[in-house]
């Protein structure tokens, strides 16, 4: 039971505290879940946001799910994915009952931009640390650059380029077993 309650806390911490949608939670998320609680390893979270994003709904939802499975099964799963989205419903409620009549002062438009510009940190931040533990050999890093190209010259979806570097990743594995052998 008591891991059921550390999933709750955990993930309504991150709920509770995170703005900026999915991708500003994950450097939250990986520092509570790899280095805090050591529910995974880097390798494990990285993964997890590769299928979270190729998978529908939130990123951050879809990593806290797993996380949770992993750790407790379905009653897990439940447990962080509930526990992340239950403060943005509470939050989220207030704020759609006062919003309107405030949206348009010049104080509150300038709070959300000065929150977008934290968001883009967060997110620039979460990308360098999964890029220092994804890219790690010459093959890899070739990966990153021609997807990064294509992503920002092609509007593709992104479960494409999942696919196809996944296929490629199993070839480069095929690869080195058959050069090891």
């Amino acid at each position: 039971m008591k891991i059921y309650w550390e999933l709750f806390l955990s993930f309504f911490r991150m709920g509770a505290i995170t703005f900026g949608g999915g991708y500003a939670m994950l450097p939250i998320l990986q520092r509570e879940v790899v280095q805090d609680r050591g529910w995974c390893t880097d390798e494990e979270l990285t993964d997890y946001f590769a299928i979270g994003q190729c998978t529908p709904g939130i990123i951050a939802v879809n990593t806290a799910t797993f996380i949770g499975y992993k750790l407790r099964g379905v009653p897990g799963a439940i447990v962080a994915t509930l526990s992340l989205v239950f403060p943005s419903f509470i939050i989220i409620s207030i704020i759609a009952m006062v919003l309107q009549n405030f949206a348009e002062y010049p104080v509150v438009q300038n709070a959300f931009a000065g929150i977008r510009v934290v968001v883009t940190v967060l997110i620039l931040n979460a990308v360098i640390k999964l890029l220092k533990s994804s890219v790690v050999d010459k093959p890899t890093a070739a990966i990153y650059v021609a997807v990064a190209a294509l992503a920002f010259f092609l509007d593709v979806s992104p479960v494409l380029f999942v696919v196809i570097t996944a296929a490629l990743g199993i070839a480069l594995h095929i690869r080195k077993e058959v050069r090891g052998k």
